[in-house]
């Protein structure tokens, strides 16, 4: 109803209804249309009369699902009008964050800024470094994930009968109060909720760890860090807990971690992740509500002991209990390594351990990365290609492809006989002999020695290429894979196997294969910590030798673990406790003198190694295909893979991308890459969340050496938007 002032003119304001949470109580004020946001507030306050600090809160409009946060814009610019319902509300809420090694804090997180940067401060109050490295997942259980399936098929069915599609696809997250926020942002951005309850204060001291007597937590009490008393200002027990977690068995950790059974269902738990553009309260999470910190992009720059151990540590956590969920997959004496190095990191918690030399490099038998200062590095590199490199005669097992590593010209050859085979439908496996070399990134086979001058029976272009291992150190198998682009189709991918005899032979091969892969020769410096990192990860494997100054192995009979803590249930399946005790300690015979810290990278190392590691997947279907599909999302490629035997259909590697957009209209995701595009449509989650994950890998790669670098968020936005 229009307002008749003093005048007897009507002076065009009009009441608007705001909801203070603080005092749950509406009030109602009298406003003009070109009262900017600012002068709201100042008024909804003078209205109130309390002595409160009332400067975290803001307007939240519930109808709109939108923050209304820029005080200079009028509530005509908003579109706000008298039949509008606004809620004043503190921007900074209580929310129970679990952390990679599964302890739960309750933390006071900002609701109202885009969630990328609230993981940026959430981290800061962590300690956690390079924030751009991780992001916020909702907590799901198993029934969620079913739910999803059956949501995304109701709706696969409505959309070939020609019905209008549902609203939301939301599964509940069954009792932990978090939100049902949307799994396809096609669909509907966000359920328009509200908090009617009451707030707690706006004072911003932060708890820290806690036994929470939430719905689905409870296995987990008594095993978190029970101090809730201190602020994160990382004294005392806190900074302890953090950098080094208190320990968990596996049984309470399946209670609150999923452990997907299929290429599907991990898939399936990529649509958990909330969307970094938009603010917490937009995505439907509520206060209170359970959300996950986790390491999303799997790009880790500069992690030194010195100054990184929460890091460190919560990326080891995550690590372990990546692989005792079986969320990635490896072979048993990859498994055993992983138990032996997990056991020695609980052997020395608690063991005073020599900090780390000032140079940054790390002791210890394990495949660690060697940090140098800046200068050293930029020398190192001025020499390496002043030099070229190093390698006279860089094969193993047999003869190399000439010496001069001070020779300008030389170009690294390997040069050996590998068994080959390409498998075929309906034949039995049978390798044959050829004289191989290895060039630049080009594979020739030759049928013997005396004919390499020649031309070869055929010739294999590594680049592009997907490499996967192949060995079991027990039969003394040294294999690889390679998943080769198909030249009479664009789709698809050849399957070749390449068998060597010695261990040297293999470890220096495969490091060639994954430069190769990438574009990269021999000639690039990283070769030779390739082979070497290799050549570690393996003699881990293998039964150890003792050496006088080495301390004494632990004998298994006197050691008391339990190995479903330390290996995944599929081999505790296998073998006999006993047995599976035995393994790990004679793994563990050679980590035996690494200190935690070098125990953990050695860890994370080996996980990196793993041909499972850093790939994310999604469901997805191909343009102008019925088949549902994976889509494989590494640091430097998206492969497109088989949905129920995981192999590797096609790859595309980022060099040659040269766009990546979203098509809001029909939720497919486009990439440009050289003389093609790809585009496909996700099923299970919103395309946003596909183009995030490779706009976060190219933003990523664009960090530069500079350890004074700021964070470009504005870039970060602009490469994952999903607008060309």
């Amino acid at each position: 109803m229009a307002f008749i002032g003093d005048a007897g003119r009507v002076d065009g304001s009009w009441e608007l209804t705001i909801y203070v949470t603080d005092v749950q109580q509406e009030s109602t004020l009298r406003v003009n249309g070109d009262l900017h946001i600012g002068g709201v507030m100042l008024k909804l306050v003078q209205s109130l009369d309390i002595a409160q600090d009332w400067s975290d809160h803001g307007l939240w409009w519930p109808e709109r699902n939108q923050w209304l946060l820029r005080p200079q814009t009028t509530l005509d610019q908003y579109g706000v009008q008298a039949d509008c319902r606004l809620t004043f509300t503190p921007m900074h809420k209580a929310l129970h964050v679990q952390l990679p090694d599964l302890q739960v804090h309750n933390l006071r997180v900002d609701f109202s800024c885009k969630c990328f940067k609230a993981v940026v401060k959430l981290c800061k109050e962590l300690g956690i470094s390079h924030p751009e490295e991780l992001s916020l997942m909702r907590k799901w259980d198993r029934e969620d994930l079913k739910r999803v399936a059956k949501e995304v098929k109701g709706h696969k069915k409505k959309k070939e009968s020609g019905e209008a599609p549902p609203g939301q696809l939301s599964p509940s997250t069954s009792g932990l109060n978090s939100s049902s926020g949307s799994i396809d942002g096609r669909l509907s951005p966000c359920p328009s909720r509200s908090p009617q309850g009451p707030s707690p204060t706006s004072t911003l001291n932060r708890s820290g760890g806690t036994s929470l007597t939430i719905p689905g937590y409870s296995p987990m009490n008594g095993t978190l860090s029970p101090d809730s008393s201190h602020n994160l200002s990382f004294e005392g027990s806190l900074e302890s807990s953090l950098a080094n977690s208190p320990q968990v068995s596996s049984k309470d950790a399946f209670q609150v971690l999923l452990r997907p059974k299929n290429l599907a269902e991990k898939a399936r738990l990529n649509c958990a992740w909330l969307d970094s553009s938009r603010s917490l309260y937009e995505q439907g999470v509520q206060e209170n509500d359970v959300v996950m910190l986790r390491f999303k992009y799997f790009n880790f720059y500069d992690l030194n002991p010195r100054y990184d151990a929460v890091r460190i540590n919560q990326l080891y956590e995550q690590a372990k209990w990546s692989l005792i969920s079986e969320e990635i997959d490896c072979t048993e004496e990859e498994m055993m390594v992983f138990a032996a190095l997990q056991f020695q990191a609980q052997q020395q918690t608690g063991v005073p351990q020599t900090p780390p030399e000032e140079d940054g490099v790390d002791k210890g038998p394990g495949p660690l990365p060697v940090e140098k200062d800046e200068v050293g590095e930029a020398l190192a590199d001025l020499q390496s290609s002043l030099e070229g490199s190093s390698l006279s005669s860089p094969c193993g097992g047999g003869s190399g492809g000439g010496g001069g590593g001070g020779d300008l010209t030389h170009i690294p050859e390997l040069a050996d006989f590998v068994k080959f085979f390409k498998p075929k439908k309906l034949t039995l496996k049978s390798y044959k002999s050829y004289w191989t070399t290895f060039k630049d990134t080009h594979l020739a086979f030759y049928r013997s020695q005396e004919e390499a001058s020649g031309t070869p029976v055929f010739k294999i272009n590594v680049k592009g290429c997907e490499i996967h291992p192949d060995v079991n150190l027990s039969t003394k198998r040294y294999g690889i894979k390679l998943f080769v682009p198909d030249t009479d189709t664009d789709d698809g991918m050849s399957e070749i196997y390449l068998r060597f005899d010695t261990e040297t032979q293999y470890c220096r091969w495969m490091s060639a294969c994954k430069l190769a892969s990438k574009g990269r020769t021999m000639c690039d410096s990283s070769y030779e910590a390739e082979v070497s990192a290799l050549q570690t990860f393996l003699a881990m494997q293998h039964p150890s030798s003792a050496s006088p100054s080495s301390p004494p192995a632990l004998d298994p009979s006197q050691v008391d673990i339990h190995p479903e803590d330390f290996v995944a249930p599929r081999f505790c399946k296998k073998f006999k406790t006993k047995s599976l005790v035995q393994r790990v300690m004679e793994a563990h015979a050679n980590v035996r003198t690494l200190g935690l810290t070098d125990a953990k990278m050695a860890y994370i190392k080996a996980w990196q190694s793993l041909p499972e590691f850093g790939i994310t997947y999604f469901r997805v279907r191909m343009t102008n295909s019925k088949k549902e599909e994976l889509i494989g999302v590494a640091s430097n490629r998206v492969i497109r893979m088989d949905l129920h035997s995981g192999d590797s259909l096609k790859t595309w590697r980022y060099n040659v991308l040269q766009s990546w957009r979203v098509n809001w209209e029909n939720g497919t995701v486009i990439l440009g890459f050289e003389g093609q595009n790809v585009t496909f449509e996700p099923l299970e989650c919103s395309c946003k969340t596909v183009h995030e994950y490779i706009g976060g890998y190219i933003f990523l790669s664009t960090r530069a050496t500079d350890k004074s670098q700021s964070l470009n968020e504005e870039l970060y936005h602009k490469l994952t938007g999903g607008w060309s």
